[in-house]
């Protein structure tokens, strides 16, 4: 459910408002005449940055394939992967 709180909730009751985001990791819209302003907790903030830069990953990912990008192989990947993460067998 959308929760909208006032500017003046926002001065008086910043540290209820800050607990709800934390808690519920739900963002709070504060209005004036309008909505303008969103808080959200930081942990929430960093999953949706994480989550537009997956997209614009996979949005250049598509283009590349439909250009006729062919990508590397799953399996010299996967050798790289555990190569550097394990050190050279």
């Amino acid at each position: 459910m959308t929760n909208i709180r006032t500017i003046s909730d926002l001065s008086n009751r910043t540290n209820e408002i800050c607990d709800f985001c934390n808690r519920a990791m739900e963002p709070v819209f504060i209005k004036r005449e309008d909505i303008d302003t969103v808080v959200m907790s930081v942990e929430m903030y960093e999953r949706r940055e994480a989550q537009i830069d997956l997209y614009a990953k996979l949005a250049e990912a598509e283009t590349d394939a439909a250009n006729g990008d062919k990508g590397i192989d799953f399996n010299a990947f996967a050798q790289k992967l555990r190569t550097m993460v394990h050190g050279a067998v």
